[in-house]
């Protein structure tokens, strides 16, 4: 399969994922979620929402290992350590959560100073 047909099929199984989520569908969309990423494993939107998922039903090791996953593919990913910061505060993990909250809030505020940089006066 190219990547442009394994993104494709990618992102039907994310927009699936997304519907199934929607209708309360979690196993579903649980489903749908890794098959989007099986057809592309770079493909972080999908893994953003399956470690929503698994949050949602308090699978907190699974969705640590997801987010995770995303933060060591991008390190600046500020969903990613704010989703991991929910995880480890659900799982009483309180200063690994803190740590992780304190992470996303640097990325956002340098975030931040980038864009306003960038932007005219």
């Amino acid at each position: 399969m190219t990547d442009e047909a394994s993104r494709q099929t990618a992102e039907d199984h994310y927009y699936a994922a997304l519907d199934w989520y929607a209708e309360g569908h979690h196993q579903e969309a649980i489903s749908e979620y890794e098959a989007a990423i099986a057809a592309d494993p770079s493909f972080v939107d999908a893994m953003h929402g399956l470690a929503r998922v698994y949050q949602d039903t308090e699978q907190l090791d699974k969705g640590i290992a997801v987010a995770s996953r995303i933060v060591a593919f991008d390190p600046d990913d500020v969903l990613a350590h704010t989703s991991l910061s929910i995880l480890y505060q659900r799982k009483g993990m309180v200063p690994e959560a803190e740590a992780e909250a304190n992470r996303a809030r640097v990325l956002g505020w340098k975030q931040q100073l980038k864009q306003s940089k960038q932007s005219p006066p």
